[in-house]
């Protein structure tokens, strides 16, 4: 053999070559996204279950070598790709236009949900991890948030097991709000602004906000969507606040892949897009076009990291994460509803 093949046969693989690695594990994704928009359309249902469920189906690839590279790439770069695109949703005209009543009743909503999960989580037995990445879940914007707190959280063999566990529970829980706190709103005769701050203020998940707050008025979904977008402008400082408190437990733990975790940034390079993006569409920089273009695009990104993640668990992997999680994000859920009405009855 010659010196220059040696070279050659020794040279790392190229860009292009690394791409086509992530190819068949990437299109995979991409079908079962596509397969669960399709029925969320046609017969609707929550698109992310879908994408989770249909994932989880196609569980034997996901250690199969020509699938692996691109479902671990969709469930980390895509995945924080996704989460820093939801900044285009947000303006500061929005957060301003809620006052500081409205927007002090959801910090504390948010706060104290926080705080529950945590100190209930210690009681339940799970580690502080597990408790922060279900608060944050039901507390800010269900799936959504639950996967980019996970993103900053410490990797081990069980986290993404409890991730996904977290996911399915709080779409199943804010399904179930959006079909349950519109009656309850009627029931207790909310006008339309205290009805989208109820809706708004407790409902996991985005679209489930906007499904339950049209189904009372045009009014009433058009304030529920705004309190809902405040809660989300809140992911930043929570990602934040968690990545600086287990900065050094990432770093000492192990990665995914067993692989000891290098020195990492203490702000996530896709928070730094998500505040970029609320910045430039708060001073109009972001056509209308382009916006709802954004959003598309975050969306699908994030069903796509679902179905990644759905992949690389199984129902009995889910199963072994056991009752206590459960228990957990029913109370906090429970708990978010009932901070939010005691503060519209008990207010000025």
């Amino acid at each position: 053999m010659s010196p220059t093949s040696a070279a050659d046969t020794a040279r790392p693989p190229g860009l292009p070559q690394q791409l086509l690695q992530f190819l068949p594990g990437t299109g995979l994704c991409c079908v079962i996204a596509m397969a669960a928009t399709l029925v969320s359309t046609l017969h609707g249902g929550p698109q992310f279950l879908y994408a989770l469920f249909f994932g989880v189906a196609f569980h034997y690839l996901s250690q199969d070598p020509k699938t692996r590279p691109g479902i671990e790439f969709c469930s980390r770069t895509v995945l924080r790709v996704g989460v820093g695109l939801l900044g285009a949703r947000i303006t500061a005209s929005q957060i301003a236009g809620l006052g500081w009543t409205t927007a002090g009743i959801v910090i504390a909503a948010v706060v104290t949900t926080l705080l529950c999960g945590v100190l209930l989580g210690r009681f339940l037995g799970l580690n502080r991890a597990q408790s922060v990445l279900s608060g944050g879940a039901v507390a800010i914007c269900g799936a959504s948030a639950a996967l980019a707190i996970s993103a900053v959280l410490p990797r081990t063999k069980d986290s993404e097991r409890f991730t996904l566990m977290v996911v399915v529970t709080v779409t199943v829980l804010s399904t179930l709000a959006m079909v349950i706190y519109p009656l309850a709103a009627r029931l207790l005769h909310l006008p339309p602004e205290l009805a989208g701050l109820f809706l708004g203020g407790t409902i996991h998940d985005v679209a489930q906000v906007v499904g339950a707050g049209y189904m009372l008025s045009p009014e009433t979904g058009d304030y529920a969507t705004i309190v809902k977008l405040f809660r989300v402008s809140m992911l930043a400082v929570v990602v934040v606040v968690v990545s600086t408190l287990f900065k050094k437990a990432r770093e000492q733990g192990e990665d995914g892949d067993g692989t000891v975790a290098t020195k990492q940034a203490l702000v996530p390079w896709f928070l730094w897009v998500f505040v970029a993006l609320v910045i430039i569409n708060s001073i109009g920089g972001v056509p209308a076009a382009v916006q709802a273009g954004l959003n598309d695009v975050s969306r699908a990104c994030l069903v796509v990291a679902i179905a990644a993640l759905g992949i690389k668990t199984s129902f009995g992997q889910l199963a072994r994460a056991g009752w206590r999680p459960f228990l957990l994000l029913l109370i906090e859920t429970l708990w978010m509803a009932g901070i939010v009405l005691a503060a519209i009855y008990l207010g000025p």
